[in-house]
């Protein structure tokens, strides 16, 4: 599930909401409200319970040649990886997609935008698309999808590669294992 072109997409597992309205997170790094909304590239970041702690890498333009030991060998350009404990609700989520106007956005995020955000209300284009099933999303986007039992390995192995990276909802991951 990806944007068309002059669009942006919101995931959500509400299939109801009917116009987004500005509105500061309560886990938002910064001050001003926005409606939040993701293109082509970062789409995959959400084929996740929203809830769902996941460390995800992909080749960038800085990407060398440890490419190979977080990526993987003929694994494609992107991984995800989860913990065994989200599993079951990965295949059972029930997500919409919502595709909104892009012109209403602007990039979000430095030194590359990792969202867009519009500082005024929005509605939806039509109504919210079903995605029903998340890992074949992944299949079918070529995304290799890791399934292990903590991320903090994992994730720890890729802040310091030269993979360009992000991780959503870390804060819910099991705890580091005691060294």
């Amino acid at each position: 599930m990806r944007p068309d072109s002059g669009q942006v997409l919101h995931f959500s597992e509400n299939p109801t909401i009917k116009r987004f309205v500005p509105h500061v997170a309560p886990t938002a790094h910064q001050a001003e409200a926005y409606v939040w909304a993701v293109d082509y590239h970062r789409a995959p970041d959400y084929w996740f319970p929203r809830q769902c702690p996941r460390a995800m890498a992909w080749v960038g333009a800085t990407t060398t040649d440890d490419r190979a030991r977080i990526i993987g060998l003929g694994c494609g350009d992107r991984v995800h990886a989860i913990e065994y404990g989200w599993l079951e609700e990965m295949r059972g989520t029930r997500l919409f997609a919502y595709r909104l106007p892009a012109d209403r956005f602007r990039p979000f995020g430095t030194p590359e935008p990792y969202a867009h955000v519009a500082v005024g209300p929005v509605e939806p284009i039509g109504p919210p698309e079903p995605v029903t099933d998340l890992l074949r999303c992944h299949a079918e986007a070529g995304i290799q999808l890791r399934v292990l039992d903590n991320l903090w390995a994992f994730w720890d192995a890729v802040i310091t590669s030269t993979a360009s990276f992000s991780g959503i909802r870390l804060r819910n991951a099991r705890p580091r294992p005691q060294s």
